[in-house]
């Protein structure tokens, strides 16, 4: 497998770390991770990209990792920068997909580059808040109402709240991110982080977070406030994937977004969680998109 790392530069003046891997001229598909993340790319979604001569590309949003911290950003700039990142790369189409965190960005794309974006697949996505008609909490572990409930009172509240839940994740091991973890995780998820994908989220969370929690608490803040775009603006294809065991993000997110978004494809999968989608979903996220060409 080939894999290769580079900083761009965005029109402002801002950094952002980018990974490639797969096929070099194949079909591009860029992946917008969960908060936290790093540009790290599993080795799975590497592997069943290359074999389907897909050109896969990950990136570090803003005070993630390499990237430049961008205080303010809301759920739309994403946009900005995967546009930038597209012009780095000489691409004029893109397929996308997002997970967790990433759904939100990855919605933001679907809607507001549709001459860039071709298709976008969002698996496990939050909703905005508020969501008329959703009672958002419903289904969410604590760890997760907390971070929430703590972005909604005030950016330094956010900052205590992620600060000690990374100092636990920095010093871990798989043991303690379970029991760091323990309230949003299903039974089906807890037993992805008995597998390799432990160790995968383990790095991602140093190499993303091991300097700055800026990345993260941006995310939670931009997550509740306005996003920045509305999803009736979205008319390219759009796959919707959401495991109804999810305690991370309750599948009733994924169930209001499937009712707002015009022409969506929704699966809610009855055997999975949040992290399940990211080890046994992949494939089939691939394929869905190479479809959509």
């Amino acid at each position: 497998m080939n894999d290769s790392r580079r900083i761009i530069s965005t029109a402002d003046g801002r950094k952002l770390g980018v990974s490639e891997a797969g096929q070099p001229d194949g079909v591009p598909v860029l992946v917008l991770r969960g908060s936290p993340h790093s540009r790290l790319l599993y080795d799975g979604w590497v592997e069943d990209a290359q074999s389907r001569g897909i050109r896969l590309i990950g990136y570090e949003r803003p005070g993630y990792g390499a990237s430049t911290p961008h205080r303010g950003r809301t759920v739309a700039s994403a946009a900005d920068d995967v546009a930038a990142i597209a012009e780095a790369l000489g691409l004029n189409r893109l397929l996308i997909w997002g997970v967790s965190g990433g759904g939100p960005h990855a919605l933001a794309c679907a809607a507001l580059l549709p001459g860039l974006v071709e298709a976008a697949a969002v698996l496990a996505s939050l909703a905005p808040f508020p969501a008329e008609g959703l009672d958002y909490y419903v289904g969410m572990g604590e760890t997760n109402v907390a971070e929430t409930r703590a972005a909604l009172e005030s950016r330094e509240a956010c900052e205590r709240v992620v600060e000690a839940e990374t100092s636990e994740l920095l010093r871990g091991d798989p043991e303690v991110m379970v029991r760091t973890w323990h309230s949003v995780l299903c039974p089906v998820d807890a037993a992805v982080l008995t597998t390799q994908f432990a160790s995968f989220v383990l790095r991602s969370v140093h190499e993303g977070m091991g300097e700055s929690r800026d990345g993260l608490v941006d995310d939670d803040v931009a997550f509740i406030t306005p996003w920045g775009f509305e999803l009736s603006q979205i008319h390219i294809p759009v796959l919707l994937m959401h495991g109804e065991h999810d305690r991370m993000v309750p599948v009733s997110h994924s169930k209001w977004l499937a009712r707002r978004i015009p022409n969506v494809e929704a699966l809610f999968l009855p055997e999975d969680g949040h992290l399940t989608l990211s080890v046994r979903r992949i494939p089939e996220v691939h394929a869905w998109l190479l479809s959509k060409m």
